[in-house]
């Protein structure tokens, strides 16, 4: 899978994505990671991407040619307009849904905006998609466009080492993640549960589905509500008070 980010600070990116899991998947060719200066595609001698807004008011907007310029390029290169998101607090919540529904994907471009945004004749001509990764501003939108790459590239093929890893976490299956433990059994009196030293899987099974359903109903009260009426659950299972 190929992820491209047009943005003003490509050392961003590549100072991330070139650690940890996503740096492994890369040297393997299981994901590539692609950030394009968007500086490089304007014609100003200066190489200025930014202007006053033609409103009035605070702030620079980037420019809708250097943008526009970028991702003809990129389309160029991948041999068809790719679907584009732009990062905005203003698009549809990202979601493990949304992860993996981009994961179908050969090919992403995320559009970075910086300043007061983006001349919005750039948004209509090249983006396909407006995607936020919360209800808060950042000054830029390489942070998301990273957070968004990471959660996509854990679902391809190869990534994890163990391909159990991505099955069972958090929002998987609807709810969050059940509490986990390692070594030692006992750490200032403080014992790993002792139904996961019993070896019997299915009462293993019964109780990291009971302290999910718990965990979830305290924490997100919400996603606790939409899985009790959408699953149906073992006739057995202790719903949470």
């Amino acid at each position: 899978m190929n992820f491209h980010v047009m943005t003003l600070f490509p050392e961003m990116i590549d100072n991330i994505v070139g650690e940890s899991i996503l740096g492994r998947a890369i040297n393997k060719g299981l994901i590539s990671v692609n950030a394009v200066n968007i500086r490089d595609y304007t014609l100003d001698k200066h190489n200025k991407v930014d202007d006053y807004c033609y409103s009035g008011g605070a702030g620079m907007l980037m420019q809708v040619e250097p943008i526009y310029r970028c991702h003809s390029a990129i389309s160029d290169k991948i041999g068809h307009k790719p679907r584009t998101i732009y990062v905005t607090p203003q698009g549809r919540t990202f979601t493990q849904k949304t992860a993996v529904e981009l994961a179908k994907e050969d090919e992403l471009v995320f559009l970075c905006g910086h300043y007061e945004g983006v001349d919005e004749r750039a948004l209509e001509l090249v983006c396909t998609d407006f995607i936020s990764i919360g209800d808060y501003v950042l000054t830029g939108g390489e942070l998301p466009a990273v957070i968004m790459i990471d959660a996509i590239s854990r679902l391809v093929p190869g990534v994890l080492n163990n391909t159990e890893s991505a099955v069972g976490e958090s929002f998987t299956d609807g709810l969050l993640e059940h509490p986990q433990y390692t070594r030692p059994e006992v750490y200032m009196d403080m014992k790993v549960p002792e139904i996961l030293l019993s070896g019997h899987q299915a009462k293993i099974e019964q109780w990291k589905l009971e302290e999910a359903l718990k965990r979830t109903k305290e924490r997100r009260p919400e996603l606790y509500e939409e899985y009790i009426r959408t699953h149906a659950l073992p006739k057995k299972t202790k719903l949470p008070e």
